[in-house]
């Protein structure tokens, strides 16, 4: 490069590092097809200009047209349609993350929620809630199933592991478990803002259809939880305080949060923080003794102030 060669470049001008082409939605479907193996995917290899899939290959994976799939990364021919998105993120073979990405680019929201059951919580997830010590906490799904606890919610909340799979539902729980009632210091609050998180939560996982069985249950064993569910109210968890009534230590008061594990959307992890330091003092003193939460443990139900949510 000679003097000249290099005042011009120093004199261009600077272009942004985080500069995007107009054509993003385009642009990140390249990139994702020349990232593909056309051996392992069955196509022929031969002689390629550019790496990974051509355009007409990914339109055969997706069962669409070569055509409609050319003018989708040239920037032409309109929005494409939630169909076609989800075809193209199969054929590109899309992680979660990328499918959203995907859904941002080109329809400028994200995908339509489809329920995926939970699964158990993973070592490594169970070992995050050991290590909160004493703070009480939990791992539940869209449907309030209890799927993961610490020793200091079976001291403190509800001995889940004495219960079947089945029966470790938050809901049934409140409605259904006369100790979970004599905790709340006010059961109807509790009890309302509990059925309006979890409407709002199956909602949002698309679970409703998934929920039916709990909600026809409920309905049928309590007249409170079907007048409650007829109200139709939605409420975010998101995070508050809580007061219970410990049959053990008497009274316990928590700062509570409730947050999404990432990569799992289905799983929700709680945590429950001691409010003061007396409270704190009586967890220490459950855990210091014998494993016995019993059932006479309140279960987890909802804040009794109006607390902090998001």
């Amino acid at each position: 490069m000679d003097d000249q060669q290099v005042n011009e470049w120093l004199c261009a001008p600077a272009r942004p590092l985080l500069e995007e082409p107009r054509n993003r939605l385009g642009q990140y479907l390249k990139d994702r097809r020349t990232r593909m193996d056309a051996q392992a995917l069955g196509f022929a290899t031969g002689r390629r200009r550019t790496p990974g899939l051509r355009r007409e290959e990914v339109a055969q994976r997706a069962n669409i047209s070569p055509t409609w799939y050319t003018w989708l990364e040239q920037g032409r021919g309109g929005a494409p349609s939630a169909e076609v998105l989800h075809r193209i993120a199969t054929a590109l073979m899309l992680t979660e993350v990328e499918r959203e990405h995907l859904f941002l680019l080109g329809l400028g929201r994200m995908p339509e929620v489809k329920w995926r059951g939970a699964g158990d919580a993973t070592p490594r997830l169970q070992r995050v809630l050991d290590a909160l010590g004493c703070c009480p906490a939990l791992v539940k799904t869209a449907t309030w199933d209890v799927v993961a606890w610490n020793r200091a919610a079976s001291l403190v909340l509800k001995d889940y592991g004495s219960l079947p799979p089945s029966q470790r539902n938050i809901l049934r729980l409140m409605f259904c478990e006369p100790g979970v009632r004599r905790a709340q210091s006010d059961w109807m609050a509790s009890a309302r803002f509990v059925v309006a998180a979890f409407r709002a939560d199956v909602a949002r996982a698309g679970a409703l259809a998934e929920a039916g069985l709990l909600v026809e249950e409920l309905t049928l064993r309590s007249p409170e939880f079907a007048a409650i569910w007829r109200d139709n109210d939605v409420r975010s968890y998101g995070d508050g305080t809580k007061q219970l009534q410990h049959p053990v230590v008497g009274r316990l008061q928590f700062e509570y949060s409730s947050m999404t594990i990432d990569g799992r959307p289905d799983l929700a992890l709680v945590v429950f923080h001691p409010l003061e330091a007396l409270d704190k003092e009586k967890i220490e003193t459950l855990m210091a003794g014998p494993d016995r939460a019993g059932s006479a443990s309140p279960a987890v139900a909802a804040p009794t102030t109006a607390g902090r949510r998001a």
